[in-house]
Order: structure tokens, then C-alpha cells, then sequence
């Protein structure tokens, strides 16, 4: 059994598996930047390794530094958890050449899964329906241009080795084609050094939704349902919910057979999951294959409380050799999980990230509540690195009684000094066509007015934390009842 894990993360993220950690009696080594010597999942580790200046390419990002700090903890194991390195081939490679467990899948399956290309001839051969599509081996930008045509105009061109829609333009004409076409080759190649375009059908009004797989190395595979994933801004999630309204049993069975056969084709092990777009809804839906994503994924906890398990400790139980802690059939759905990103940015500016002190900050609990987050009051939001500060969770007996709990929750969700997008959230938990479950892929930029107009935080609002919060610095214990009331519980509607 593992004893001691590096995790070569931030925020959340270490938070999250630091949590798995002592439950299980593994001790916990965290790393961390100058930018966070005093971060919560520093202060929350058994031990903690300096790896480099702020920057995350000379910090999280650089393989020899954790390797470094690994050796010099005598850690056994290393937890990339999601994003920064979590995806490179070249952390598991070193790993598994330093004799350190990597906490995720081989090295080849992740590079064989990176490549978009490969993944879709892969999954093709494994009889997974995927995108109808070319790879044009005429790389030229003529080349990609004219498989666009052949498959016909909207088409969407993307890159083989992208993801966060990174590399992807959506092609309407052979007139746009000439303008977007090396503009994609152009980022693709400055995001992942290389300029391989593959050209795919554009489907209208998509649903997005993944399929929870997990592989142990014993021969196991088994998937763990469904998530709604369509609510999206740019091609990053905003709010994910499980199980999907607009899939039925026999197409959750279709789906789940198809993501475990991805899985088994690409020799998978350990938590992993399988992305797929989904056309129509009901009994004539089809679905096809987009990406697998060689990692534990932030919506996760949704997938946790829907089937009642915990993905990370079953993550480290694989690695250490052990088999999967349950079979096929013991896995079921039972109620309704819905996961909201709660992000230090402004909406009514374009969605500009924010910096600065969290002088009040209060996480909202009570039944089916669950915050996953990476900061605490006091702490101060930089600006090197994902403006990510929580997850909020809410779970019900259904629907409707899940989304009523995450609205509540996002109302008793005080926080104060920066701004942030929680009133964005709750509007568009209330929008008519989120109640009615019909969201897509686009339905974000398609009513974005309706969610940006909020009035702005009075400023003696502002004005009357800061003095709360110097007050509660400076009180001394009391008899008084009085002195012990917190003003900030009993107000619900921050920033409505």
C-alpha cells in the first residue's frame, strides 16, 4: 500500500486528495510555489516542499522539481490530480523510470489518448461511434480547408493534440475557412508545439456528456455513469449535473458499454473518462465520441454523491496494486448531484479575472451541501493561476430538489473583497431553460445578456465587512450574547 503521496497540484485540487489521504492513513506532501507559501493546501499537508518562483512553468510545471521534492520526502507515489501536469506523458514516463508510483494511467495510454487523431482511429477500431470526420493528409492549410468542403460547411477544425478548445474554429464557408484555418494552426501550435489539424462535423446544439470510467490493473473495468456537462463558456464547464435529463436508460446502457470498451481499447488504468457529444435527445439521441481524458476530472464529486463512493481513495487503492473496490453491478445512481464552479472573476466584465484579499469568505453547509475548495477568509487570490476558488455541490432526492439546495446555498455564500460569479450562478440556475433541462453546449452565449445584469454591491456593503472583519480580529471573549452573533449568517442574498 502506498504510504506517502506527493501531489503535484494546487489549491482544491491537494486540498481534495490530502483529504483521501488521512482517512486512508497516507501521509500527504504538498508542494507549492512563492505564490503560495501560506495557501490552504500547504497549511493542510503532513509535509511541504518549496518547488520553485511563481510562475507555474518554473513551479507545477516542472517535472524535475517534483521529482526532486519526491526523492527528498522519500515519497512512494505521485497524485497529479487535474490540470498543470496531469495529462503529460512526461511526468508518468518519469515516474515509472524513478520507481515512483504515478497516481493515473501508464504513460503510452496517456499519449496514445492525447493524440485526438489517434484516439478517434482507435475508437473507431474498438466500435465506438465517433464524429463523423477527416484527417486530412494533406496537412496545408488548402488541404484542411478542402476537407472541410468535402464534409460539408458548418464544420469544425481542431487540433490533433488540443483540448479546452484550444486549436478549434468553427468553418461556415470556404471564405471563413481561409482566415480561420491557419489562425487554428496558429494556436494550436503555441499551445501544444504542434500545428496537426483534423476537421470534424459541426452538430448543432450539442449536449455534452462524459461517462465515468475506472480500470484496474487486473483486468477490471467498469463505468460509473453519466454527467451532464453542456453548460459551458468557451469550452470550459460552469456547471455539471448527474445523471443527464435528457438520456434514458437504454441509451445511459448504450453509452456506459461504449465508454468501457474505450477504456479496454486503450489499455486503461485508473480513474479516466470518456467525453462524448450527444445529438437529440430521448429514444432517437445518438452519441459519439469527442475525447478520453486520462485523469480524475473537477466535476467529479458529482459522480460521488449520485453513487455514493469516493473516486480519489479508489484511485490510490488501484494504484497500489489492489482491484477495483466494486463490480459493475454494484453501482447505481440514486438521486441528483449538481456541481457549480465558483470562480474569483467578473462576469459584468467579460469574465476578467480578480485578485486581492478575501476579507469575508463563508462556505454554506446543511443537508446535501458539499464545498470542495482551495482558500479559506483571509487568504489572498493571485493572479498566477486558475481564478478557480470552490466547488459548491448540492445533492437531492431529485432534480428539483438539488437545484433548490444549490440556490440556497449559493445565497448563504458571503464573499467579500474580490469579486466573483456566484450571482451569475444562481441566475442561471433559475433561467427557465435550465429548469426545463433543455441546455446545450451554446445555451451560455445564447442568453449571456440575461445572466450579466446584475446591479452592482453597494459599497458600504464593502465598507461594513472590512469593519466586521477588523471587529472579529480585534474581539476578546465575552459574556454577552450579543457580542457572539455573526451579522454575515443571517444574510442570503449577497450580491443579488
Amino acid at each position: 500500500m502506498i504510504q506517502r503521496v506527493l501531489i503535484a497540484n494546487r489549491g482544491e485540487i491537494a486540498v481534495r486528495i490530502e483529504r483521501a489521504c488521512r482517512e486512508m492513513g497516507i501521509e500527504s506532501v504538498a508542494v507549492y510555489s512563492d505564490a503560495d507559501v501560506n495557501a490552504l493546501h500547504v497549511r493542510m499537508a503532513d509535509r511541504a516542499v518549496r518547488i520553485g518562483p511563481a510562475p507555474a512553468i518554473e513551479s507545477y510545471l516542472s517535472v524535475p522539481a517534483l521529482l526532486e521534492a519526491a526523492r527528498h520526502t522519500n515519497a512512494d507515489a505521485i497524485h497529479p490530480g487535474y490540470g498543470f501536469l496531469s495529462e503529460r506523458r512526461e511526468l508518468a514516463r518519469a515516474c515509472e523510470a524513478a520507481g515512483i508510483v504515478f497516481v493515473g494511467p501508464p504513460a503510452d495510454v496517456i499519449e496514445r489518448m492525447g493524440s485526438k487523431i489517434g484516439a478517434r482511429e482507435l475508437m473507431r477500431a474498438a466500435g465506438v461511434p465517433i464524429v463523423p470526420g477527416e484527417t486530412p493528409r494533406d496537412q496545408s492549410d488548402a488541404g484542411v480547408l478542402a476537407a472541410a468542403h468535402s464534409i460539408g460547411f458548418p464544420a469544425l477544425v481542431k487540433a490533433s493534440a488540443g483540448g479546452g478548445g484550444k486549436g478549434m474554429r468553427t468553418v461556415r464557408s470556404e471564405a471563413e475557412g481561409r482566415d480561420l484555418v491557419p489562425a487554428a494552426r496558429r494556436e494550436a501550435v503555441a499551445a501544444f508545439g504542434d500545428g496537426t489539424l483534423y476537421v470534424e462535423r459541426l452538430i448543432q446544439r450539442p449536449r455534452h456528456v462524459e461517462i465515468q470510467v475506472f480500470a484496474d490493473s487486473h483486468g477490471n473495468v467498469v463505468h460509473l455513469f453519466e454527467r451532464e456537462c453542456s453548460l459551458q463558456r468557451r469550452h470550459q464547464k460552469v456547471i455539471e449535473e448527474s445523471p443527464s435529463m435528457a438520456i434514458t436508460p437504454a441509451l445511459r446502457a448504450s453509452m456506459g458499454e461504449a465508454a468501457v470498451a474505450a477504456a479496454r481499447a486503450a489499455g486503461y488504468r485508473n480513474a479516466g473518462t470518456i467525453e462524448f457529444l450527444v445529438e437529440g435527445s430521448g429514444d432517437h439521441a445518438r452519441f459519439y465520441f469527442l475525447e478520453m481524458n486520462t485523469r480524475l476530472q473537477v466535476e467529479h464529486p458529482v459522480t460521488e454523491l449520485v453513487t455514493d463512493v469516493d473516486l480519489v481513495r479508489a484511485q490510490l487503492l488501484v494504484a497500489s496494486g489492489e482491484r477495483l473496490p466494486w463490480a459493475q453491478a454494484d453501482l447505481a445512481q440514486r438521486g441528483h448531484a449538481i456541481e457549480c464552479r465558483v470562480y474569483a472573476e467578473d462576469p459584468d466584465a467579460g469574465f476578467l479575472p480578480q485578485a486581492g484579499p478575501l476579507l469575508v469568505y463563508r462556505e454554506p453547509s446543511g443537508p446535501g451541501i458539499r464545498v470542495d475548495s482551495g482558500v479559506a477568509e483571509g487568504d489572498v487570490v493571485g493572479v498566477n493561476y486558475d481564478p478557480l476558488l470552490a466547488k459548491l455541490i448540492a445533492f437531492g432526492e431529485n432534480r428539483e430538489a438539488a437545484t433548490a439546495r444549490a440556490l440556497a446555498a449559493l445565497r448563504a455564500y458571503p464573499i467579500l473583497g474580490i469579486r466573483n460569479n456566484i450571482p451569475f450562478l444562481a441566475r442561471l440556475l433559475e433561467h427557465p431553460t435550465f429548469q426545463a433541462a433543455q441546455v446545450h453546449t451554446h445555451l451560455i452565449d445564447e442568453i449571456l445578456p440575461e445572466l450579466t445584469q446584475a446591479a452592482d454591491v453597494p459599497a458600504e456593503v464593502f465598507a461594513a465587512a472590512a469593519i466586521a472583519t477588523q471587529t472579529n480580529q480585534r474581539s476578546t471573549p465575552s459574556t454577552d450574547a450579543r457580542s457572539t452573533v455573526d451579522p454575515w449568517d443571517t444574510i442570503e442574498r449577497w450580491g443579488r
